[in-house]
C-alpha cells in the first residue's frame, strides 16, 4: 500500500482530534454538561481512522453507541458534534440525537445507533440502493464483538454475501462486550473467521496500528467497489475507558488497562514511527497536539454557547407531526 507522508500526517492529526475530543467530552460529562449516557472509544483511534481513511466522501457508514470517533473520522466537524452532545440547536440533529444518535447524510454518515446490532440491516438496505442506482459507492458498518453474536449480524452478512452487496463489515474487537470478555462469549476463536461460513473473505488486523488497519480495510473496500461483494475485517483493539462513563470496570484490572496503554497506544506508536521515519520532529508533533487541543477547546465553547431548542420545536422533524 502506497501512502504519502502528507496522508500519514493527516491520519496522525485525525487520531489526535478524536482523542482530544473524547477526553474533553469526558471532562464535560463529569461537569454535568452532557446529558444522557456517554460511551468513549479512547484507545481505538487507529482502528476507526484507518478504516474510514479507505473510504471516498460519498461512501456511507453506520456507527454504534460508541460512535464519536467514526463520525469524526468520516468528516464531521467537532463543534457541531459538541453542540449535539449538549442538546443545542446547532448540533447535527438539532440537539435531539445526543451522543448515540448523530447523523449527517451529506457526509455519508447514516447515523450512530443505540441499539446493539441495529446498524446491520440499515447498511444492507443502503447496499441494495448502491446496486439499484448502479453507483460505485461502498457501505461500511462498524460493530463490536458483542454485536457479532446478534441475529442481525448473521442475517445481514448472509444477505450481503448472497447478493454481492458492496459492504465492509468492520468489527472493532475491543475485548469486552459491555462487561463480558470476548474470549468467553465469541465461539470459533474470532469474528473474522465466521466469514468462511458465508463464502466471503475475513481478515484480522492489528487495531493499534493505523497503517495495518488502512491496508486491510482498503483491500476490502476495493473488492466491494469492484462488485465482488462484502468482507469482514476484525480489528484487534482496546478501549481504555469503561463501557460507559461511570462504569466501575470490575470485570478487568487497572493493571491490564495500564499495560495496554503503555505498550500499544495507537497514537504513541504512530508518533514514534513518524519521528523515526523523519516525517515529523518532536517539536512538530508537539505543535500539532497544541494546535488541535486549542481547536477542540474552541469547538466545545461553540457548543456551550449555542442556544437550547424551544419547547415548541419538540415535534419538528418527525415523520408524523400530530
Amino acid at each position: 500500500m502506497n501512502i504519502s507522508n502528507e496522508e500519514k500526517i493527516a491520519l496522525f492529526k485525525k487520531m489526535i482530534e478524536i482523542r482530544l475530543f473524547e477526553e474533553k467530552t469526558e471532562t464535560l460529562y463529569h461537569e454535568e454538561l452532557v446529558p444522557g449516557f456517554v460511551h468513549l472509544s479512547i484507545g481505538q483511534e487507529a482502528s476507526t481512522v484507518g478504516s474510514c481513511s479507505a473510504l471516498q466522501p460519498d461512501d456511507y457508514i453506520i456507527s454504534t453507541h460508541r460512535g464519536h470517533a467514526h463520525i469524526l473520522a468520516k468528516g464531521a466537524e467537532p463543534k457541531y458534534m459538541f453542540a449535539e452532545l449538549f442538546g443545542r440547536t446547532t448540533g447535527y440533529c438539532k440537539g435531539k440525537g445526543g451522543s448515540m444518535h448523530i447523523a449527517d447524510f451529506s457526509k455519508g454518515i447514516l447515523g450512530a445507533n443505540g441499539v446493539v446490532g441495529g446498524g446491520f440491516p440499515i447498511m444492507v438496505g443502503a447496499g441494495f440502493s448502491f446496486k439499484l442506482r448502479k453507483t460505485k459507492q461502498v457501505g461500511m458498518v462498524f460493530f463490536g464483538d458483542g454485536a457479532s453474536n446478534r441475529g442481525t449480524f448473521h442475517e445481514a452478512v448472509n444477505m450481503a454475501a448472497v447478493f454481492d452487496l458492496p459492504i465492509v463489515f468492520v468489527c472493532e474487537n475491543n475485548m469486552y462486550a459491555s462487561t463480558s470478555p470476548a474470549e468467553k462469549m465469541v465461539s470459533g476463536g474470532s469474528i473474522a473467521g465466521r466469514a468462511h461460513a458465508y463464502g466471503i473473505p475475513g481478515y484480522i488486523t492489528d487495531g493499534s496500528n493505523v497503517l495495518d488497519v488502512r491496508a486491510a480495510v482498503q483491500e476490502a473496500v476495493d473488492r466491494a467497489r469492484e462488485g465482488k461483494g462484502p468482507t469482514i475485517v476484525e480489528t484487534e483493539t482496546y478501549r481504555y475507558k469503561g463501557h460507559f462513563e461511570g462504569d466501575k470496570q470490575k470485570y478487568r484490572t487497572q493493571d491490564e488497562i495500564h499495560t495496554y496503554r503503555m505498550n500499544r497506544d495507537p497514537i504513541d506508536r504512530f508518533q514514534t514511527q513518524l519521528i523515526e521515519e523523519e516525517i515529523l520532529t518532536e517539536e512538530a508533533a508537539t505543535a500539532i497536539w497544541d494546535e488541535i487541543r486549542a481547536s477542540i477547546e474552541a469547538d466545545a465553547q461553540y457548543g456551550l454557547d449555542s442556544p437550547l431548542p424551544e419547547p415548541e420545536d419538540a415535534l419538528n422533524d418527525l415523520f408524523v407531526n400530530p
